[in-house]
């Protein structure tokens, strides 16, 4: 039979164990309300992250449709529901007024022969100059009239007819590959311009260069001795769009040469001390992912 003090000894181990289990179910809970709040954190960054995809995913569908010509009435990308007028404004016009009393009794074809002189008017001043101006010759000239992405060169290779100017195929996710001239044999080696992140201007008009049609403009931080492309931030898929806070992205289809909207712009275009490419001051900048930069040189045009 175990004496008094073996006794009180097993006592004291079961109320020092029974303490420990207290303890360490209190551990426990803390490290499983550790693990929600983790998971919750996480669970609202990827959410946020989703909704920056979305929402880019959205301008670069708009971005699309305008550059193929769709009239955009509303934009959807934002979070106000459009208003009833604007809905109203794409129906076309019933004729709900009633005749006035005078002109109850005139032939029917009046109308349409006033509508016809109206239109032909509308065209004479189209053709002519006289009448309103297109609208994006209203428009203001800056930043927001050209149209940067961000694209991969999948292939480039030296020009059959210039030896200072390499021909590439790059991918802005339209579903085919857009043909590019650059001149940039005598900056940067054949072997560097493969599968390569870059910054485009999309909307310059087509021209051919030494019989090859350019479609688009690879951005570049230049000097007279040396050129380094443009790098988009880390995270940058093709057809991602470049804005600059403070101007609304609103693109031209194709820019007109008579208007010389990029020739305006480029003098603003340039990198800043810390390399990062501005226009005025302002950061190149992918949504959500970050700036775009140039390798080494600072306080240079890009162009």
């Amino acid at each position: 039979m175990a004496s008094p003090e073996v006794l009180s000894r097993m006592e004291q181990r079961a109320i020092q164990a029974e303490q420990m289990i207290e303890l360490l179910t209190k551990q426990i809970s803390q490290l499983q309300t550790a693990v929600v709040d983790a998971q919750k954190d996480q669970l609202r960054r990827e959410n946020q992250n989703l909704k920056q995809e979305v929402d880019s995913l959205k301008r670069r569908l708009v971005d699309l449709e305008k550059s193929q010509g769709i009239k955009q009435y509303y934009d959807f990308t934002s979070k106000t529901t459009p208003s009833s007028d604007a809905i109203v404004e794409v129906q076309p016009a019933a004729n709900t007024s009633a005749k006035p009393p005078a002109a109850a009794d005139k032939p029917q074809q009046e109308k349409p022969q006033k509508e016809k002189k109206e239109k032909k008017k509308a065209e004479g001043e189209k053709k002519g100059g006289g009448g309103g101006k297109k609208p994006e010759e209203e428009a203001a000239v800056d930043v927001s009239r050209l149209d940067f992405r961000v694209g991969r060169i999948v292939t480039a290779k030296k020009h059959p007819d210039a030896d200072s100017l390499y021909v590439e195929e790059v991918d802005i996710a339209e579903g085919k590959f857009r043909t590019v001239v650059s001149g940039l044999v005598r900056f940067i080696p054949e072997a560097e311009m493969q599968n390569r992140m870059v910054v485009l201007l999309c909307n310059l008009k087509p021209a051919k260069m030494r019989g090859v049609l350019s479609e688009a403009m690879v951005m570049c931080a230049s000097t007279p001795e040396k050129v380094e492309i443009l790098a988009p931030p880390e995270g940058s898929q093709p057809g991602d769009l470049v804005e600059f806070e403070g101007y609304t992205r609103n693109p031209d289809a194709v820019l007109n040469p008579k208007k010389k909207i990029f020739e305006t712009c480029a003098p603003d275009l340039k990198t800043d001390q810390n390399k990062v490419a501005v226009f005025k001051g302002i950061p190149f900048t992918v949504p959500g992912k970050g700036v775009v930069v140039a390798q080494t040189l600072a306080n240079v045009q890009v162009k």
